[in-house]
């Protein structure tokens, strides 16, 4: 199991139990607003737990979803995935309560993230996208020292319409000047 703690925040296995801290933040229109899913129907999130348990036994392990609670409580979810072993590369991304936004969790959460992949996971590469109209994502990217590699246009079509989307990375030599 893995638990990973800032100074403020928890980030945990997803548990059966987290369903109504879920299910608050992932059928949020206006928090999925630029995420490629949602919003949730209930049993979206009954789905979404059960994959992120299972993602769990699977050996090599490639997939860490986990919940970001603060005392105690669940305000989203976040997770790192090995997109290659050979490259060492892995891509993180973050969803968080809308009542939670603008105090710096998504930024606290990426930098563990990132933290995770380069020290225990041993990336050589982290990379995010976000949707390019979500300034407050790409935002904590800029903060946790990533750059902007590209712009990937047209790059998802999500409710009836293409989107572009920004793709921010960083490097493990980089990651330890900071």
């Amino acid at each position: 199991m893995v638990t990973l703690n800032t100074k403020r925040l928890i980030l945990r296995e997803f548990t059966k139990n987290d369903f109504e801290s879920v299910h608050i933040y992932a059928s949020d229109p206006e928090v999925v607003k630029y995420m490629p899913w949602g919003p949730n129907t209930p049993l979206d999130t009954r789905r979404f737990l059960e994959k992120a348990i299972q993602s769990r036994l699977i050996k090599p392990r490639i997939s860490y979803e986990l919940a970001i609670t603060i005392n105690n409580l669940l305000i989203g979810g976040c997770g790192i995935t090995i997109k290659s072993s050979s490259d060492k590369l892995a891509e993180i991304g973050y969803c968080i309560r809308r009542d939670y936004w603008g105090i710096g969790i998504g930024t606290e959460t990426a930098a563990e993230l990132i933290k995770f992949g380069f020290q225990d996971l041993s990336m050589h590469k982290i990379i995010a996208k976000c949707d390019a109209r979500n300034i407050p994502s790409y935002r904590v990217m800029e903060k946790n020292n990533m750059k902007h590699e590209c712009t990937l246009r047209d790059d998802k079509f999500i409710r009836g319409e293409w989107r572009d989307s920004y793709l921010y990375n960083i490097l493990d030599y980089e990651w330890l000047k900071v």
